[in-house]
């Protein structure tokens, strides 16, 4: 069913655990390179409190709520971890000294294996796996946890001019995983990466959406999922459910504490590629958002404006790097801004790609671009106009 059909909502709520440990400590939201100020801007959106943009994500202080909810909620974060402890060592005995005087207990469970993860740098201690051996027998012999380098929860150790900085991954599998993904295509763009870029582009759940070279579904999926209020991480595990101070009865009402609501909107894909269609479809239909989405199969010259309002068409086309051509992509850009211009007055539109000379190919009105981001190898970056006139 499309346009008119209800809706469950997950809308962001900040609620409070007084069984849960009380401690705050700094949570770290790793985004990609160039992203970070969009994804302080979501956190803030979604009342984490002051949210501060950092080179490679966000720093913000909170508790483990803050930690389950910023993996349940946050669309653009790759990873979630908290900052549990730091402390300074100069030579390897100080660090196994200060390693065993660490209260692993209320962080790690004695049944659930540990995988530790160095890294160093402008420090005395400059052997990342002789830190790494200290710290994973510190842990082993004063706390019992097994240590594992497949295990499901991972220990990040910084140390950076000499002071030693002991983080959890309390997400475990990326947050892109968002668990409907099954079938992807080629240069698959990033689940929390496009819900960036939809944010970028003034997106809040309130317009359609449309893909014309939708690939796999990722920017039409997101954006009604985003329409709907569907929390991102509803369908999945992660590794804070193997920690110590886990409380599985304050995260299921966490996650339970939903509204009903319903959205009239429309969301749309298309690909010249029929397998793209039926991975966007099925892709959809994972997610939980088929009767809100359609995808076609039909090429950018015979691309139509959906009925209804203007919206947002976004578009992550090929770039050149990866078909090694660049000449007849010209054509493809060229045809593209040509029917946009003609077919979709009032639609606002946003073009991620590597090369300038093919997004201004379009002869689209692009505001300036926004900032160069990691991507698959490469740097793209966000081009963007105002409703086309």
């Amino acid at each position: 069913m499309m346009p008119g059909q209800a809706f469950p909502i997950a809308q962001p709520v900040v609620p409070s655990y007084d069984a849960v440990m009380a401690d705050r400590f700094e949570i770290f939201l790793q985004a990609p390179p160039g992203l970070e100020k969009t994804l302080a801007d979501e956190a803030r959106s979604a009342g984490f409190s002051m949210p501060e943009a950092q080179p490679g994500g966000v720093a913000l202080t909170g508790g483990w709520p803050e930690v389950w909810r910023a993996n349940l909620q946050l669309r653009g974060a790759d990873r979630v971890l908290a900052r549990i402890g730091s402390f300074r060592a100069f030579h390897l005995a100080q660090l196994d000294k200060r390693a065993r005087k660490f209260p692993w207990a209320e962080v790690f469970r004695t049944d659930m294996p540990v995988r530790v993860e160095v890294t160093t740098r402008k420090s005395k201690i400059y052997h990342a796996g002789a830190a790494q051996q200290r710290i994973e027998r510190a842990i082993a012999e004063t706390l019992g946890t097994p240590v594992d380098d497949k295990a499901g929860v991972t220990l990040k150790v910084r140390i950076f001019d000499n002071l030693v900085t002991l983080s959890v991954d309390t997400s475990g599998d990326p947050l892109h995983k968002r668990g409907y993904k099954a079938a992807v295509g080629k240069a698959p763009m990033r689940e929390t990466m496009a819900s960036l870029f939809l944010r970028q582009m003034g997106y809040a759940g309130d317009e359609p959406v449309l893909d014309p070279m939708c690939g796999s579904g990722t920017f039409v999926i997101e954006a009604a999922e985003i329409a709907l209020g569907l929390a991102p991480g509803r369908g999945r595990r992660f590794a804070f459910e193997d920690l110590a101070s886990f409380d599985a009865t304050a995260w299921a009402a966490m996650k339970a504490a939903q509204v009903s609501g319903q959205t009239d909107l429309g969301f749309f894909g298309s690909d010249r590629d029929s397998g793209a269609i039926r991975m966007s479809a099925d892709n959809a239909e994972r997610a939980g958002v088929a009767g809100l989405t359609r995808f076609e199969m039909t090429p950018v010259s015979a691309l139509t404006r959906p009925e209804g309002p203007p919206g947002i068409v976004i578009v992550n086309p090929p770039y050149g790097a990866r078909i090694g051509n660049l000449k007849p992509l010209y054509a493809l850009h060229g045809s593209l801004g040509a029917v946009l211009r003609e077919r979709f007055t009032g639609w606002k539109v946003g073009i991620i790609t590597a090369q300038s000379k093919l997004a201004h190919g379009t002869g689209l009105p692009f505001l300036p671009p926004g900032p160069p981001v990691a991507h698959g190898g490469l740097r793209v970056k966000l081009y963007r106009t105002d409703p086309l006139r």
